[in-house]
């Protein structure tokens, strides 16, 4: 937990849209680097956050199984059918999480980037991996 008299750890990053493939791997190579420069190891539920411009937020995480996480608002819902087409699944989940292979990060980015006000690299947030692996 970080004590309320410190001054935040991360600050929201007003959003550059990402347009070319480029673009993305330069974003998840800086992405990576912020990651390791200031999650400490002992913190768990890192990632980052996007807030979108109309509204709601996506939580993402990518797992050392080759998953990619999100966590996606109820503010957020309305995103669902381009998450669908970037992804290219068939339906949505039944709940807030998503669960997909890392090779879809790509086009994600991409699909997402415009509607993306801003960035975050977030902290202890649970994204429910208990729950989808049947640990609870």
């Amino acid at each position: 937990m970080q004590d309320n008299q410190e001054p935040p750890r991360f600050r929201p990053v007003p959003w550059s849209g990402l347009e070319t493939l480029a673009d993305v791997e330069l974003w998840i190579e800086e992405h990576n680097q912020a990651l390791q420069q200031h999650i400490r190891p002992n913190e768990t539920g890192y990632g980052v956050c996007f807030t979108l411009a109309e509204g709601g937020e996506i939580y993402l995480q990518t797992t050392q199984d080759g998953h990619l996480v999100l966590d996606v608002t109820e503010e957020a819902s309305w995103v669902a059918p381009l998450i669908m087409a970037a992804a290219r699944v068939q339906e949505a989940p039944p709940g807030r999480l998503w669960v997909l292979p890392d090779d879809k990060l790509v086009q994600l980015m991409i699909g997402l980037s415009g509607l993306i006000a801003s960035s975050i690299l977030v902290v202890g947030h649970n994204f429910g991996l208990r729950r989808r692996m049947g640990a609870w």
